[in-house]
Order: structure tokens, then sequence, then C-alpha cells
């Protein structure tokens, strides 16, 4: 009987550390998503703006409010920022000089930094 009982209580046990990682890749998942779409709403802003000098503000933007949503959320920021930047540094003509300062605006929004360091004087107040 004691040993049935020790054997359910360990079983409890590693059913619980079980379930708090699942439930943490869960959360890891779902902030991912949710970075995700924060990042496809600062790039459709971006593009809506259609605003002189406000691209780096977009990144930024982009970044931040997906790191928010936690560690899920700072990973889609990174790496949908750095397949970006990739894409564009070989396809835009815009030279290396305007992805490092684009990727500058995309850490300072990851790391918590105010956006609005980057916001161009003009930029519509719903941006």
């Amino acid at each position: 009987m004691k040993a049935s009982l020790i054997l359910l209580l360990i079983g409890l046990a590693v059913a619980q550390a079980q379930f708090k990682w699942l439930k943490d890749k869960a959360k890891f998942a779902k902030d991912a998503a949710l970075g995700s779409y924060d990042m496809a709403r600062a790039y459709k802003d971006m593009r809506d703006a259609n605003f002189k000098n406000s691209d780096k503000y977009f990144h930024a933007r982009g970044n931040y409010d997906a790191a928010r949503r936690g560690k899920g959320g700072a990973w889609a920021a990174r790496v949908i920022s750095n397949a970006r930047e990739a894409v564009q540094t070989r396809g835009s003509g815009r030279g290396a000089a305007d992805s490092r300062a684009d990727q500058a605006a995309n850490r300072w929004g990851r790391n918590g930094g105010k956006p609005n360091r980057y916001r161009p004087k003009g930029l519509p107040r719903k941006y």
C-alpha cells in the first residue's frame, strides 16, 4: 500500500512537470504567432502610411510590439527581421548601410526601446 502511494505521488509530480513544460511551449507558440501578427501589422501600417523616412520607425515598432508578447514574440521578430533584411539586401539595391540601420532599429525595438526614437516629424498620429 505504501509503495503504491509513493508511486502515485511520483507519477503526479512527473505529470505536473510535463504539464508545465507543455504549457510553456504552448505559450511560446502563441506569443510567436501574435508577434508575427504584430510584425505584419507594422509592415501594413508602413505601406499604408507611405511616409518619407518612416521605415526605421516601423521596424522598431513591429519589433517592440512583438517582443512585448514574450520570448516567442521576440523570437518571431528576430526571425522575420533577419529574413526580411536578407532578402532586401540582395534584391532592393538599398545597400548594406541601410540594412545595418534597419537592423539597429529592429534591435532597439526588440530590446524594449521606444519606437518613437525613430518617428519622423509629421507622421500621422494613428501610427
